[in-house]
Formats: structure tokens, C-alpha cells, sequence
């Protein structure tokens, strides 16, 4: 089923959407006549990125839709651009008259762009569709926007509505869909097999739980993902700013990534085993609240000193991480909105990639960069591991010195798996200003590139 925006050739007349430049201005005019070459020029429009005029037909009709984009010897292009249009365009139906960029893209950011979150205000219907251009699969675009919308719209989620339960809930859903089974530890029942989830779940009254979905047949590779699934974190007793705890709804960011994913390759029916784990739980303030230099076992019988409470995704990771690698996988990738060290670094639209297999990062860069979905590799620097040390424990869940945080949370979950093809992605999964194809609020990262990369690996 594609996406209500999508329409296939030949379904009810379309309007050309124009692609146009300095370069190629007069030329793609050409479909015009005189008259709307006219109207174009007193309307003073401009070839220039991201300007767009809708020409009128002589019966008042749309006749077509000017749209700028960079020239070809421009140094940066943005292949979203054209997502900005599904917000100024009245309501019809339209087709790309010539290539933009990336028409794939294009088409896809028109999906996108074209997203809103209602849950809590109604909004208003676009009404604007798109024929889905030639060469170009519209039923694996659809897959990959519904994973999109499942993302944004869990994250965007007010915790008050997007705790641990909601959450599971949602993972439950979404197995049903695709007939994966699910199993759920939580509670006291955690204690024995995965402790550093409960330290960091009890002092909440939502229950912490892991929950783990499987799907396709056991003879397949294994692909095991885990996203971190902080519904709320206050810091815990070493509580964090006000500024800093505002948006702490999309500390989950990294579970809502693994169930998108999750569900872009059980649509497309990948050749995979997959596994999806995902530690839910709420850093709450309490009597029951885990404590500063706290010493709790994990699951992999490594002994943890809590030196912030604050660094309590590392924590549940852990044991989820340890849980994956038992299964010894083809891959392992865990997502989580892990740390501000990896936004101060790389920003907040350039998610940060761990590995120690550098064919999987180079293969994974390459796919980033083809998605418009970017990632880029920071070092799993081993000289830093002495920077978790701890005199009473086998490890800090913190490092001293308040340097390199990335790289030493990247390499205390490193302690907690054995498999060389292991990825670690920190990401922010969030847009504070609206940008084509990608709306303020939550937003996806790094799914679409491993998607790109698994589909090249894995289809049937």
C-alpha cells in the first residue's frame, strides 16, 4: 500500500514541477508559452534554491510549479530541498517535469516534509500528492516513510503518554504487524538477569523492562538491534538543569530508531534473523533512586561504579549489548541519544558512528551519504579506557576529566560486547529548526543508511 501522498503515473492529470537554475533556466521554461514566461518574469522569480512560483494557465488553472535548486557546480546540494514544497503548494497533484538531484530523494522528501504530529492539535489536511517518478520504487519509499512517521511520532510522545508500558505497547504493535514474537522481562524479575536495568529502573513506579522482538527464520543472518529507551530522565539524584531536562521525552530516541528500522526491514522481508532489544525505563527521583558510587554486578559479570547517575543509558545498554552478543551476530547496532560530548563535537544534524570493523564503517558512510542520512566515525580510542577506571569496581559508568565523553561511553559499552561487527551510534534524533523534508521535532537518524545497507546486503 503506498503512502497517501504517493500516486502512480496516469492516476488524474498532474502538474509539472520544474527544476530549475541559472544553468538550465531557459531552457526547462521552454513548456511554457509566452504568456507564462511572461507571468514568471513579472513576477520577478528568480532560479535561485529553494524559490518556487506557481504559474498560472489563461483559465486560471495551475499550468506548472517553478522550483529552484543549486546548479551542478554548486559545492553543496541538498537533496531535501524539494520537501520544502509540500507546505507551499495548494492542494492537487503533482509530478517532477525534469530530474531534480536525486529524484529518488526528492520524491522521498516529499513524504517527509510532509509529516505532522496531531496527536494533541488537530492539523490541517495538505492535500498535496505526488506521482511517484519512473525508475523509482514507490512501495520501498512508503516503507521507509512509515518507519519516519513511527519514529517521529513516538519520540514526539510527552512521557506522560510515552512511558516504559506505551512503549512496549508500541513494540507490541508493531510485532503484530509483521507476525515477530515478543518477550518481555520487567520489574524485580530483571535483578537476576540484567541488574544494571533495574539500578537504573527502581526508582520509578513504571516498571523497567527489556523487551526483545524476533522475526524471520533462524537459518538466516543475524541482525540484532538495540535502542536505548529512556522514556524520561530526570539525571537521577544528580539531577540535571531545567535546560537540560526540557527535552528529555526523546531520550528514547534510540529505541523508536531500532522499531523504525525494525519495520522497514520486516516490510521489505529482508533475509534476516532479526532481533530487536530494547532496555525501557524511566531515571526517576525517589528514596528507591540509584545512588553516586553505587557499585551494581551486570549481566556479563562486570562489576560497575555509578560515578553519575546521569550516564544511565550506558547502564542499560549494557546489558541489552551483553544479552545480543550472547547470540554471537552477523551485526550488532545499538542507537541511543547517549551523549552531549557527541553533539558539542559534530552538531546536532551529524549523528556519531562508533566501530572497530572498518569495512562496516566505510560501507555504512557510503550508504549515509547516499540516503542523505549522514553519520560520521569517531575512534574507539583505547588509551582513553583508562579514564573509566575505578579503585573499588571493574569499571565507572564515567570517565574523569570531563573529555572525550563520546569515545568513553563508546568505549564502556565496548566492555559489554565480544562481536567485531559492533556499531554504535549516538544520535540527537531531534530537529530544533525546520529544515526541507525534516519538520521541528523528532526526526529519524541513521535508520535510513543501515536500512540502504542491509537491503544491498540482505534482499531476496
Amino acid at each position: 500500500m503506498n503512502d497517501p501522498i504517493f500516486a502512480k503515473a496516469g492516476e488524474a492529470p498532474a502538474v509539472p514541477i520544474l527544476f530549475v537554475n541559472a544553468a538550465n533556466f531557459d531552457q526547462a521554461t521552454k513548456i511554457f508559452d509566452t504568456r507564462e514566461r511572461a507571468f514568471a518574469q513579472a513576477a520577478g522569480f528568480e532560479p535561485k534554491a529553494g524559490r518556487h512560483l506557481v504559474v498560472p494557465a489563461a483559465d486560471g488553472t495551475l499550468e506548472g510549479v517553478l522550483f529552484g535548486i543549486e546548479t551542478a557546480d554548486e559545492p553543496v546540494k541538498d537533496p531535501f530541498r524539494p520537501g520544502q514544497l509540500v507546505n507551499v503548494l495548494p492542494a492537487g497533484l503533482y509530478r517532477f517535469a525534469n530530474a531534480p538531484h536525486d529524484a529518488r530523494l526528492a520524491a522521498l522528501s516529499f513524504a517527509l516534509g510532509a509529516y505532522q504530529f496531531s496527536r494533541y492539535r488537530k492539523a490541517g489536511a495538505r492535500n498535496v500528492r505526488l506521482v511517484v517518478p519512473d525508475d523509482v520504487d514507490g512501495g520501498d519509499l512508503t516503507r521507509i516513510a512509515e518507519g519516519v512517521t513511527l519514529a517521529r511520532d513516538l519520540i514526539n510522545t510527552p512521557s506522560n503518554d510515552m512511558g516504559p508500558d506505551e512503549l512496549e505497547a508500541a513494540a507490541r504493535e508493531l510485532a503484530k504487524q509483521h507476525g515477530a514474537a515478543v518477550q518481555t522481562v520487567k520489574g524485580d524479575a530483571l535483578v537476576k538477569g540484567f541488574p544494571l536495568i533495574h539500578a537504573v529502573g527502581m526508582g520509578s513506579p513504571r516498571e523497567p523492562r527489556l523487551i526483545d522482538i524476533t522475526w524471520g527464520k533462524d537459518s538466516d543472518p543475524k541482525i540484532t538491534l538495540v535502542g536505548k529507551g529512556v522514556c524520561f530522565d530526570t539525571g537521577g539524584l544528580d539531577i540535571k538543569p531545567d535546560t537540560g531536562m526540557l527535552n528529555m521525552k526523546k531520550d528514547m530516541g534510540g529505541a523508536a530508531t531500532a522499531l523504525a528500522l525494525g519495520h522497514m526491514i520486516m516490510a521489505r522481508k529482508l533475509k534476516v534473523r532479526l532481533r530487536v532489544l530494547i532496555p525501557a525505563v524511566e531515571n526517576s527521583i525517589s528514596g528507591a533512586s540509584f545512588r553516586p558510587r553505587d557499585i551494581y554486578p551486570s549481566r556479563k559479570g562486570i562489576t560497575v561504579e555509578i560515578g553519575n547517575t546521569d550516564a544511565e543509558g550506558r547502564l542499560v545498554l549494557a546489558d541489552a549489548l551483553t544479552l545480543a552478543d550472547e547470540e554471537n551476530p552477523a551485526l550488532i547496532a545499538d542507537f541511543a541519544t547517549l551523549t552531549g560530548a557527541a553533539r558539542v563535537a559534530l552538531g546536532p544534524e551529524l549523528p556519531a558512528m562508533f566501530t572497530d570493523d572498518d569495512a562496516l564503517a566505510a560501507e555504512l558512510s557510503a550508504a549515509g551519504t547516499s540516503e542523505n542520512d549522514p553519520l560520521w566515525r569517531l575512534p574507539l580510542w583505547r588509551p582513553y579506557e583508562a579514564m573509566l577506571d575505578s579503585k573499588v569496581a571493574d569499571t565507572n559508568n564515567v570517565s574523569t576529566g570531563g573529555q572525550g565523553g563520546a569515545i568513553t561511553a563508546a568505549l564502556f559499552l565496548r566492555k559489554f560486547v565480544n562481536a567485531k561487527s559492533w556499531l554504535h551510534l549516538d544520535i540527537f534524533a531531534w530537529t530544533a529548526t525546520a529544515k526541507p523534508g525534516r519538520p521541528e521535532g523528532a526526526e529519524l537518524q541513521t535508520a535510513r543508511a543501515l536500512y540502504a545497507m542491509l537491503s544491498a546486503r540482505y534482499s531476496a
